[in-house]
């Protein structure tokens, strides 16, 4: 099997690799984003004890 002069396989030059800016931005982001998400999941456990600690009404 002859190659074509165009495939160079895994052999041939890397792909460019993401810059760290934009590696620190994705990090950041996800950061931010489960530390709201644990915010939600906090606030709603603590609202459904308030609602069941509360008396329903006669």
């Amino acid at each position: 099997m002859i190659r074509s002069p165009g495939a160079t396989g895994f052999n041939g030059r890397s792909a460019p690799v993401a810059s760290s800016r934009l590696i620190r931005t994705v990090a950041a982001s996800l950061a931010i984003g489960s530390l709201s998400l644990c915010l939600i999941v906090t606030l709603t456990m603590l609202s459904i004890k308030v609602t069941m600690a509360m008396p329903i009404p006669a």
